[in-house]
């Protein structure tokens, strides 16, 4: 089956993530974007719709045809959408009960038609970076999305082409990937998510590895979009007051996209830089604009947007029946809370002491700051701490992360070395103890008397970057290689003991040896093997191809040259050169095998070896027709054959 990825639907940005190895990871396109723009531009009648960041960059020339922030529409009525949220510089349709439309090139689109292009950038995204077919998906909306959002959510996943499998909270999204599930029980945790059009406030108590929603307050029509808005308003004041063009009127959408776009790259800068420039060059013919903006004037404009918030956080404690002294933690998710000011003013609300009390401008009087505050928690990345939580919860659905909360698991995976010198994995990383596992190994080598078992514990795919637990050997009778048939089996009992079964099939002869702990790995090695793992991805993957292609190839040009020394005296002359030439161009290419990694070109070899199999095709019919025929003149169902003739 598909695996299932984990989407944040921002109003501003979306992400699709996915679990790997027991990671939670956010997949990059392939210009390595890891947020993908919310926008999507409609060039014309059915033309192909542009998205993510291509159409970002069309948004300023064709304002019109370029829809954004489309999450503050989705399953909602006309009568629903207020007039502020309408002045969009694309036009929006809605009256009374009647559904929400945005009339584009071709034909009037819904909201939930707008969001499935995004998914399906999504969609394509996970498939290139994943190698597969992803058809299944997890969906995060906000808490406080009624059943028509939400249901038009699910709509716009499955025009994407997905089965969503559920839609999750973004709040629990985000504890799950702030790590929460390990706090202690009966933790309770306030999410403040502030994204780029909507915010919500949610209150969670975590109850024996679930997470249950207390309380959820919000408004769906804030977000980093208004403090856009806010800060544009001022420049177009700005603007006219130095004699500049009258930014009104559908005319001036474009120069106004484009006042947009300046503001919010200078809102993001303010975040960690004090002051900058805004400059907007040529923003008519006549008119060029330039002003240097502090991030205190930028605190004074949208000020009043955030404290806005305020309200929801104590309606929503108030719902909880709770106090803030009463919480663990306060975490951030939405790019909008790496705004200073956001984290300062949250920080006094709750009572954060590690933030609140260096600030003179949080008035700790006037808010519920208390002496012992919960943790202001900042330590994922709040664009993406939804899409990893999403990924995780996805994970769970797919049967892994098997009550994580209560097993121990096995940090790295587990296998023995094979024929060369690649690693075979029995038992995966991440899966819970206690657990057992085995597979059947053969001989490569003919006539072998014994076989020896080389333990590993990694990620890499060559036995040597991988830890060795230990070796031993077992033996058994002689035989042509691939006859000897030897299970072997890996246990881990419930204190992380690998105990190591290997058993000769036909007489039963076993040994059983015991290895070290396989869990009691430290989390900086495990770290660091994971890291390589990943580095090294393409790297080990290939090596692994151009192995496993070179033991195929080997098998086969011993086969063909015994075959053809067998019958060298009936083979045509022309077709012998045939298998010469085939035999050649593989040993041409064994031959560029690197000396240093001692890997080679795989597709290369596979296409040598496979032109190798097709020539052989006749002498392969032919020496089994010989064979077939030596063994009916031996039953006496055909006659003996005709002695050769005299020497003379």
């Amino acid at each position: 089956m598909s695996k299932i990825v984990g989407i944040d639907l921002g109003t501003t940005n979306s992400l699709v993530a996915v679990v790997d190895s027991g990671i939670p990871y956010v997949i990059a396109d392939a210009e390595g974007q890891r947020l993908t723009p919310s926008v999507v531009h409609v060039p014309g009648a059915g033309a192909e719709p542009v998205v993510g960041h291509r159409a970002n960059r069309v948004r300023v020339l064709r304002p019109a045809e370029t829809v954004y922030s489309v999450k503050r529409f989705i399953g909602r009525r006309g009568s629903d959408i207020p007039r502020e949220d309408m002045l969009v510089t694309y036009p929006v349709q809605g009256e009374g009960s009647g559904p929400v439309t945005i009339p584009l090139p071709g034909w009037a689109w819904t909201p939930e038609e707008i969001s499935a292009e995004v998914l399906k950038k999504l969609k394509r995204d996970a498939e290139a970076s994943l190698g597969e077919p992803v058809t299944r998906a997890v969906i995060t909306v906000p808490a406080y999305f009624n059943d028509a959002q939400r249901n038009a959510t699910i709509r716009a996943g499955e025009l994407a082409g997905f089965k969503v499998e559920r839609i999750v909270n973004e709040p629990t999204a985000a504890a799950l990937a702030y790590g929460l599930d390990k706090l202690k029980d009966r933790a309770k945790i306030a999410v403040y998510d502030l994204g780029g059009g909507t915010f919500d406030l949610s209150i969670l108590e975590l109850n024996q590895g679930v997470f249950q929603v207390l309380s959820t307050n919000g408004n769906t029509r804030l977000g980093g979009d208004d403090l856009d808005k806010r800060l544009t308003d001022f420049l177009v004041q700005k603007i006219a007051e130095a004699g500049g063009p009258k930014l009104a009127g559908p005319e001036t959408h474009g120069l106004l996209s484009r006042l947009r776009e300046a503001a919010e790259q200078a809102k993001i800068r303010l975040s960690s830089e004090e002051e900058v420039e805004i400059s907007l060059p040529f923003l008519t013919a006549e008119f060029s604009f330039s002003l240097r903006l502090t991030r205190t004037e930028l605190e004074r404009l949208t000020r009043d947007l955030v404290e806005r918030t305020k309200a929801h956080c104590l309606r929503s404690l108030a719902d909880a029946k709770l106090e803030a002294k009463d919480l663990d933690q306060v975490i951030l998710v939405g790019g909008q809370t790496r705004m200073p000011l956001v984290r300062r003013l949250v920080s006094g609300w709750f009572g954060c002491t590690d933030f609140a009390e260096t600030r003179g401008d949080v008035r700790l009087g006037d808010d519920f700051h208390t002496a012992k505050g919960p943790q202001l928690n900042t330590g994922q990345n709040p664009d993406e701490a939804v899409a990893l939580g999403a990924a995780i919860q996805a994970e769970i659905l797919a049967g892994g992360f098997k009550t994580m909360l209560l097993l121990d698991v096995t940090p790295l995976s587990l296998g023995i070395e094979t024929f060369g010198g690649l690693m075979n994995v029995i038992i995966h990383r991440n899966s819970t103890i206690p657990i057992k596992a085995g597979e059947m190994f053969t001989t490569a080598v003919d006539h072998q008397r014994s076989m020896l078992i080389h333990v590993l514990q990694g990620e890499r795919e060559r036995a040597r970057d991988n830890w060795s637990l230990g070796r031993f050997e077992i033996e058994f009778e002689s035989a042509p290689k691939g006859v000897p048939r030897v299970g072997v089996q890996f246990e881990i009992d419930a204190n992380g003991i690998l105990h190591v079964l290997a058993r000769d099939v036909k007489t039963g002869h076993q040994k059983v040896v015991e290895m070290k702990s396989a869990v009691d790995v430290s989390d900086a090695e495990v770290n660091r093997m994971i890291e390589e793992s990943v580095d090294n991805a393409f790297d080990d993957l290939r090596a692994r191809q151009w192995i496993e292609a070179k033991l195929r190839a080997g098998e086969t040009l011993t086969a063909t040259r015994k075959t053809m020394a067998e019958y060298d005296a009936e083979l045509d002359p022309e077709y012998r050169q045939q298998l010469l030439a085939a035999l050649e161009a593989v040993e041409a290419v064994l031959a560029l095998e690197n000396p240093k990694n001692k890997t080679g070109d795989p597709a290369k070899l596979k296409a040598a070896t496979a032109q190798l199999d097709e020539v052989t095709k006749p002498l392969a019919d032919y020496a089994m027709d010989r064979v077939m025929e030596a063994m009916l003149r031996k039953r006496g169902m055909l006659p003996p054959e005709p002695p050769a003739p005299p020497a003379e």
